[in-house]
């Protein structure tokens, strides 16, 4: 009785110090910079917005967050890179919703997107503005519906790659609208935004605060906005619903995730520190600015999104027509 009794408290003491040192790295978790994997190019939406979160959040954890825009394969290599890191809270991805497409897109991913990848806390929402060059001549979305459908594949439309959400939106507004368009991926927002403000691209259904600059200098024109409800900085423009497309509503989330195995208590500071950043008002000006709503929620609640995402987004692409890289 006496052995057992010893076996069994060798096996809790093995299993408590196998533990330690995972508690005791979260407890002085961070001692140095924390590097942050973008998966598209600087000026894009999905750099632009954590950068303005880190800059508070660095302050807030005694660390600074070092980006790394790391692009291609819309979005895979970044994210495959931090599926691989060590969890150990020091590489990080900030990424948007073209997360939750890629599983469908991609039809042997590096990596498991629902069991190699935790969330941890979003930024913020905005919707989608589809843009286009004032040259092309079209004032309205039915404008463009009515030259697709009268010319089959004779407009195209930018991205950020396959699999990102700039390339979905597009597609479930096509399937609503039951037109033909051609699309063609960039590496980047700013590529992107380029081509079409040079009217060598048709248009582009990009976050709203990278396009918000030049529709307001005339560069571009706002035919209608991805979102539920109008975007407060364009009052005029009309939703996809409003402009009579229904279930063409795709709004983009940027946030924060990490390797899987990331210890719980790291995740969870993380998660508070994000959150108490986006309630300071300096942090929430500035993200409304480019037309960013802050959004609160729990690693859980934000994990729950990505799945349910996961599931409906493979359910477009089917229905789209997506074949599988």
């Amino acid at each position: 009785m006496r052995l057992r009794l010893l076996g069994a408290a060798a096996m809790v003491l093995a299993v408590v110090l196998a533990i330690l040192p995972g508690v005791a790295s979260a407890q002085s978790w961070p001692s140095r910079p924390i590097r942050v994997l973008i998966p598209f190019g600087a000026g894009s939406a999905t750099d632009i917005v954590p950068r303005i979160v880190f800059e508070q959040l660095g302050a807030q954890l005694g660390q600074p967050l070092v980006v790394e825009n790391r692009t291609g394969a819309g979005g895979t290599i970044a994210v495959s890179a931090v599926a691989k890191a060590d969890p150990d809270g020091y590489t990080l991805l900030a990424h948007s919703n073209g997360y939750t497409v890629a599983p469908a897109i991609y039809s042997s991913l590096p990596y498991d997107a629902v069991n190699d990848i935790v969330g941890v806390s979003p930024f913020g929402a905005l919707p989608n503005v589809l843009v286009i060059s004032p040259s092309k001549g079209f004032k309205t979305f039915q404008d463009l519906v009515a030259a697709a459908k009268a010319k089959p594949g004779s407009l195209n439309y930018a991205s950020v790659g396959i699999g990102s959400g700039t390339h979905l939106s597009v597609e479930k507004l096509r399937l609503s609208a039951g037109i033909d368009v051609v699309h063609i991926p960039f590496r980047g927002g700013p590529e992107a935004l380029t081509e079409v403000i040079a009217g060598r691209v048709d248009f582009y259904f990009c976050p709203i605060n990278t396009a918000l600059p030049f529709i307001r200098d005339g560069r571009l024109v706002a035919l209608v906005t991805s979102n539920t409800t109008r975007a407060p900085e364009l009052p005029d423009v009309p939703t996809t619903l409003e402009a009579g497309y229904q279930n063409a509503d795709f709004p983009i989330w940027i946030g924060m995730l990490a390797p899987a195995k990331t210890p719980r208590e790291i995740v969870d500071r993380l998660n508070a520190e994000i959150i108490k950043a986006l309630k300071l008002p300096t942090v929430h000006d500035k993200l409304a600015k480019t037309g960013v709503l802050p959004l609160i929620m729990t690693p859980a609640e934000f994990n729950a999104r990505i799945r349910a995402e996961i599931i409906s987004n493979a359910v477009v692409v089917k229905a789209a027509g997506i074949t599988p890289n």
